[in-house]
């Protein structure tokens, strides 16, 4: 099925990396795989009270791992299902197999198959497929994003009541400070809307098309967000932890993502909620 380079070889470090359109490959294939079970009578299991897990996340995750484990089994893995996979923490994937879970189980079309690649701690190629809608969005470092082989550009809103936001509320904390409902109040006032779609990867990718304009969360995982950060950077947009911090893939990971006008604008906000609340 891979017709397409799936390493390159760089001698003067001895480092063996993957390329771009290997990436595409098989976060597509991953992809297809969801679209052949979705709505089909699928086992769906509780990871937690409201944390799902399906037989389309085993399924896309194992054909993954299996993929990534056979051109580069020397490589750490990050996965969403099976946790980490130790290896070389030179290299370090971070994958998830079905980002927006509870949309799929209940029949609903909004997630997506995600797939990025660090080097060094840096990321540097990053996938995120929509096998319902077949677009998949994709960034190498230093070479821009991308839809379907066309370029991505962020939105040019400079002003949060032209704005269209996105966030997300993890079910442990809803009872605590973090919950998250104070900044959903408070951008609800001064925007245009603020949306929740629950898959994380797909919500930065339509920031790095220019079909929204910003996103945070307080809490999230680095498998929700690499590969959709890498391309939302690489389309001229601005990503941090929620209050500005530049390390947002180190623990705790949260995220504050947009274009670089309307990021500044909401962690300006972010950072009023958060000292109102001290």
């Amino acid at each position: 099925m891979l017709q397409l380079h799936i390493f390159t070889q760089k001698r003067e470090q001895n480092l063996v990396q993957p390329e771009l359109n290997y990436v595409i490959e098989i976060t597509k294939h991953a992809g297809q795989i969801l679209r052949e079970m979705h709505r089909t009578q699928i086992e769906v299991n509780h990871k937690s009270k409201a944390d799902l897990v399906t037989a389309a996340d085993k399924a896309s995750e194992a054909y993954l791992l299996r993929e990534i484990q056979r051109h580069f089994p020397t490589h750490s893995i990050n996965a969403e299902e099976s946790g980490q996979h130790l290896g070389d923490n030179q290299h370090q994937w971070f994958v998830d197999p079905l980002d927006g879970t509870v949309n799929y189980a209940h029949g609903m079309s909004f997630f997506s198959v995600s797939v990025g690649y660090a080097l060094n701690g840096q990321l540097e190629l990053g996938a995120v497929y929509d096998p319902l809608m077949d677009e998949c969005f994709y960034a190498q470092r230093g070479q821009g994003a991308f839809l379907n082989g066309r370029p991505l550009q962020v939105s040019k809103t400079e002003d949060l009541i032209n704005s269209l936001l996105v966030t997300g509320f993890r079910f442990q904390l809803l009872d605590t400070a973090q919950a998250n409902f104070n900044n959903f109040i408070r951008f609800s006032h001064l925007t245009q809307g603020v949306r929740r779609l629950s898959s994380a990867a797909l919500e930065l990718a339509y920031i790095a098309a220019g079909r929204l304009d910003g996103f945070w969360e307080v809490s999230i995982s680095q498998w929700d967000i690499a590969a959709g950060a890498l391309i939302l950077q690489e389309a001229g947009g601005i990503v941090t932890k929620m209050f500005g911090e530049p390390n947002f893939m180190e623990d705790p990971v949260s995220i504050l993502a947009a274009n670089p006008v309307i990021h500044g604008l909401m962690l300006k906000e972010l950072l009023e909620e958060r000292n109102k609340q001290l």
